[in-house]
């Protein structure tokens, strides 16, 4: 989501007209924000919009953001790993300059949820790294900041948990860089030629952190095996049940990132690599931010026959594969 800074700051975070951006000066390292692994236990949903105008450009001039994103959304893979608990890091040694706690955990799309205006980072933080530099931290649970204003804190230093607050639909940390009051892009903090469609050498990562965050063009957030049909709510729930010998058997993933034209395809084998069901989807209309591809069968008489069972998710794209994850379970 795209969290205006904390209102009652008073701060300003749109992305300055093209005319008026310049190179940010050389600023602080910044360690990965969240206690997760990229590509395990979290993935990147959304990067720093880059397209001056009307349109909408990652760092790569990919569509892995939207109209006027000020920030960088690492999501968890669902509800089950937010109610677990997912540290909230310091990216950076600094001072906490501002902050927001007790807005309610609830995605914007429940029924009967509150509006998030002038709320929509719902509980946050800011730190204050000197020279100008600040981090924003945005969507964090309520009730779970450890840290008060004026308090020193390391980098790695936990501030708070994951939530669901403010303007959102899926539990993930917002992450905004600021210079001089200007959104700057960790990717490419060299923001005089925004639409340049490369990687940038002096990131604003540390190299541990850019190991993890290499840029993607697509990702496989969740997969798994289950007794029926699946939807995009079953899934960010968390906790669906395996399929049995009895039960239909079917193989499910959830993707981000889709491009219009990516045709999605998924293969079931069984314990003897015979093909159970292989699917293949029509081009997609769109691009996706998140999509559900699922395939399956009934059990056969007397039910499936005991073993390992594999599944393959694939998405072609121009001609080649662009995402793809393979996954099984046991029956």
């Amino acid at each position: 989501m795209r969290p205006a800074p904390l209102a009652l700051f008073g701060l300003t975070v749109a992305l300055a007209p093209l005319a008026a951006l310049r190179a940010a000066p050389e600023g602080p390292k910044f360690v990965l924000p969240l206690a997760c692994q990229i590509g395990r236990t979290c993935e990147v949903q959304h990067y720093v919009d880059r397209d001056p105008g009307p349109g909408a450009l990652d760092y790569r001039c990919g569509h892995r953001t939207y109209q006027g994103h000020n920030g960088v959304d690492i999501r968890l893979l669902d509800m089950a790993a937010e109610r677990a608990g997912v540290d909230v890091l310091a990216a950076a040694p600094g001072r906490v300059s501002r902050l927001r706690d007790g807005v309610q955990d609830i995605s914007v799309r429940a029924a009967g949820a509150p509006s998030a205006a002038g709320q929509e980072c719902g509980n946050g933080v800011v730190v204050d790294h000197g020279d100008g530099w600040e981090t924003q931290y945005c969507h964090l649970a309520r009730g779970s900041v450890r840290v008060k204003v004026g308090d020193t804190v390391a980098a790695g230093q936990p501030l708070a948990h994951v939530g669901l607050s403010g303007d959102t639909e899926f539990p993930h940390l917002h992450f905004t860089v600021r210079h001089a009051g200007q959104v700057v892009d960790p990717f490419a903090p060299d923001m005089t030629n925004p639409t340049a469609c490369r990687a940038q050498a002096a990131t604003l990562w540390t190299a541990p952190a850019l190991g993890q965050l290499g840029y993607k063009a697509g990702a496989v957030l969740n997969v798994g095996f289950a007794p029926g049909p699946v939807t995009m709510a079953n899934v960010e729930a968390g906790g669906i049940p395996g399929p049995k010998a009895t039960t239909p058997l079917v193989a499910y993933a959830r993707l981000i990132g889709l491009e219009a034209g990516d045709s999605i395809e998924v293969v079931l084998t069984g314990p003897r690599g015979e093909t159970v069901v292989q699917s293949q989807l029509a081009p997609l209309a769109t691009g996706m931010a998140q999509y559900i591809a699922f395939t399956g069968k009934k059990p056969p008489p007397g039910g499936w026959p005991r073993g390992a069972y594999k599944a393959e998710v694939r998405v072609h794209r121009a001609g080649a594969v662009a995402v793809s994850r393979r996954f099984n379970a046991t029956i």
